[in-house]
């Protein structure tokens, strides 16, 4: 209908084309869900009609696999998301789905695969050449069925192999809807690992130390090679001791290749200068030298927690998994390893046990303890009971709680510190500030009391917040040589008030704890004092500039909003503007090279916004934001969001035509829920 130009309606008909749009909608929707995409997949805008006949999507799925004069054969079914069976040749079915096949078994007495299917590269670079894992090349297919096919390998398995080993077959497809689709899809890949053991005997030795899900909870699809390989269990079949980049001399292994891909930047030889890099398909250059890991890299369990064999970090150890992280130990050597050569990796378990009796020590838990959140810490946790005297105009008294974990009472003026801030409006925080309650908190039992000095603003309205932060220097290990001062903070605080008398609002959830820490693991800014995102914004608001940090010579300043901040963030490398904020004591703090776990999936809102809390119009309230080194200053509340990933000047212009001085902004016109432009519909992938 919104295509439809120039038509006069009579007012009986106009009415009937109006009641029939929900309805088609809902008809397109119903049809969509019934193929399997939701309204964050760009399929799910199709017309239904190409939805119901194409039915986007495949599913891959393994029935059997055999080996025979040493000729290995798997059976297979493709189908769309329906259960309907598919054409791999795309005759009777839309779109040619192209399959791909790894064969791999783990030897005796060994933990990792070894692939049948191989290939030799050859570096044009240094001329050297290696035999890696890959895919089966020249096989035939065998049509069973409507959908069911059977694969013979062209690779033979060798005359002396043992059936009673664990094999595994990968297959790896694409659904080639190019006809149809402007821009390819990773719901139309798929991937599937069968497992089994040519004797016919139960399958006992397997490989399952990392989940794909565990994976998927930052990487929000694993999306590797074009997105075929999505599943760990595919990727490990090629990616172990077996296959080496010839142009780097780095193993591609997955223990090897993953624990650097994440340590990234931190990588001892990349401290030194060198950068990590894997050489790939087409000789496309990966640099993973400015990777940062969201987490702490030393919370093995980050990764390593679901699968049945998580805990092989703390049973297991080896050279090429722990060296792959510390890499400036030099097991041949004994470099950076107490001198000591280490030749195999059959004693690693006698020094490194899974935990000792203290932190720090050469355990793999002790070795990894981050101080800051040691055990020996007292721990600090903060709890606001009341405000008082909170109306405009009045000096607000606050009652709280400062206890360690076992519930004793902090005396808080020898705490190493410990304040309170106070913002408002909980619309959008504009005015906020900051109290230190050390010395003027009067205990009363196992509570404590503080009045502010500054008084509510007497223009003031609505509901305020008040938050603590605070902590403790505490010494680990004393006496000894791992002797050390580290900061034991509380998780913040925050408690809401009304200044008039209105009904208490506290500010809107727009992201929450938990969709921050599924990939930071924790939040620990500014020395841990903030560690709560709610209190994050206290701060963080439309009005606060890092101005303070700034010299004359590197004025304007940068907008700290929260939103604005935080989008840019984690659009890293992908912004088209330089974006650097000066910290504390003028630190200076580029985050142009942040990359996202899956590039250009910023555009999945959900994956930090909770409740569809990005979507527009906003509620009341919400301001404008200082943003002087922006194309536009002030930025508009919507605007503010949409530019701090739409960088370009072109986005900013397009915002600026579409913003009125007197009536505001006209986003919701165009990109309101159910628009044409819906930010549903333009971020779906």
């Amino acid at each position: 209908m919104a295509r439809v130009r120039n038509i006069l309606f009579t007012a009986p008909v106009l009415i009937l084309v109006l009641l029939a749009i929900p309805v088609v909608a809902e008809l397109a929707s119903g049809i969509a869900q019934e193929a399997g995409l939701t309204r964050h997949d760009a399929a799910y805008y199709l017309d239904p009609d190409l939805v119901n006949f194409i039915r986007p999507g495949v599913r891959l799925k393994v029935t059997s696999a055999t080996i025979q004069d040493s000729r290995i054969s798997v059976r297979f079914t493709l189908a769309d998301p329906a259960g309907l069976p598919l054409d791999r040749e795309g005759i009777t079915t839309p779109g040619v789905v192209s399959t791909s096949f790894i064969a791999a078994y783990i030897p005796k007495d060994a933990t990792l695969y070894t692939a049948y299917t191989t290939r030799t590269q050859t570096s044009p670079i240094t001329g050297k050449s290696a035999v890696q894992a890959g895919t089966d090349s020249g096989g035939t297919y065998t049509k069973n069925g409507d959908g069911d096919y059977t694969y013979t390998f062209a690779t033979r398995v060798p005359a002396t192999y043992d059936p009673s080993l664990t094999h595994s077959i990968g297959i790896y497809g694409r659904r080639n809807l190019a006809e149809f689709l402007t821009e390819p899809s990773w719901k139309n890949t798929a991937d599937v690992v069968y497992t089994w053991v040519p004797n016919g005997s139960a399958v006992k030795t397997v490989r399952d130390i990392v989940k794909t899900e565990v994976c998927n909870s930052c990487h929000d699809p694993l999306f590797a090679h074009g997105g075929t390989r999505q599943k760990v269990e595919l990727c490990i079949l090629c990616h172990q001791p077996q296959t080496v980049d010839p142009d780097t001399g780095n193993s591609v292994d997955m223990a090897e290749m993953v624990h650097k891909i994440h340590r990234g930047s931190g990588l001892p030889s990349v401290v030194a200068g060198k950068p990590y890099v894997i050489i790939g398909n087409a000789q496309s250059v990966n640099d993973y030298s400015t990777v940062g890991f969201p987490d702490d890299v030393r919370r093995c369990e980050a990764c390593h927690r679901g699968a049945t064999q998580s805990a092989v970090y703390l049973t297991r150890p080896s050279r090429r998994a722990c060296g792959a992280c510390h890499d400036n130990v030099n097991f041949r050597t004994g470099e950076n390893h107490l001198d000591l050569p280490q030749v195999s990796d059959n004693l690693c378990a006698t020094c490194h046990i899974p935990q000792g009796e203290l932190e720090f020590d050469a355990s793999i838990k002790g070795a990894h303890v981050n101080p800051n959140y040691s055990s020996q810490l007292p721990g600090t946790t903060f709890q606001i009971l009341r405000v008082d005297n909170c109306l405009k105009g009045q000096k607000p008294r606050v009652t709280f709680t400062v206890k360690d974990k076992k519930g004793n009472v902090i005396e808080v003026s020898k705490m190493a510190s410990g304040s309170f801030i106070l913002a408002g409006p909980t619309t959008d925080y504009k005015q906020y500030w900051s109290e230190d309650f050390r010395s003027k908190a009067v205990r009363s039992g196992d509570q404590w009391v503080y009045d502010f000095t500054q008084a509510i603003p007497a223009d003031a309205a609505g509901s305020y917040a008040v938050a603590i932060q605070g902590y403790n220097n505490i010494v680990l290990n004393p006496g000894t040589k791992q002797e050390q001062t580290v900061r034991d903070p509380g998780f913040n605080a925050v408690s809401y008030f009304s200044v008039d008398n209105s009904r208490i609002a506290p500010r809107r959830a727009v992201v929450s704890q938990q969709t921050c820490t599924t990939c930071h693991g924790s939040l620990y800014f500014h020395g841990g004092s903030r560690q709560n995102v709610q209190f994050c914004l206290l701060c963080h608001n439309p009005v606060t500039t890092d101005s303070s940090q700034r010299t004359a010579a590197t004025l304007p300043a940068e907008s700290i909003n929260m939103k604005t901040m935080i989008h840019k963030i984690h659009m890293g490398e992908e912004l088209e503007t330089e974006f650097t904020i000066l910290g504390r004591n003028q630190s200076r703090n580029n985050f142009n090279e942040v990359r996202f776990p899956t590039a250009g999936e910023q555009r999945n809102c959900d994956k930090c916004h909770v409740s569809d809390s990005y979507q527009i119009p906003l509620p009341k309230g919400v301001i404008a934001q200082t943003a002087p080194r922006d194309w536009i200053n002030p930025l508009q509340p919507i605007t503010g969001a949409c530019l701090s990933c739409h960088t370009s000047q072109a986005a900013a212009a397009h915002a600026a035509t579409m913003t009125s001085d007197k009536l505001g902004e006209a986003c919701a016109a165009c990109h309101g829920v159910n628009n044409e432009f819906s930010i549903d519909k333009v971020h779906a992938r």
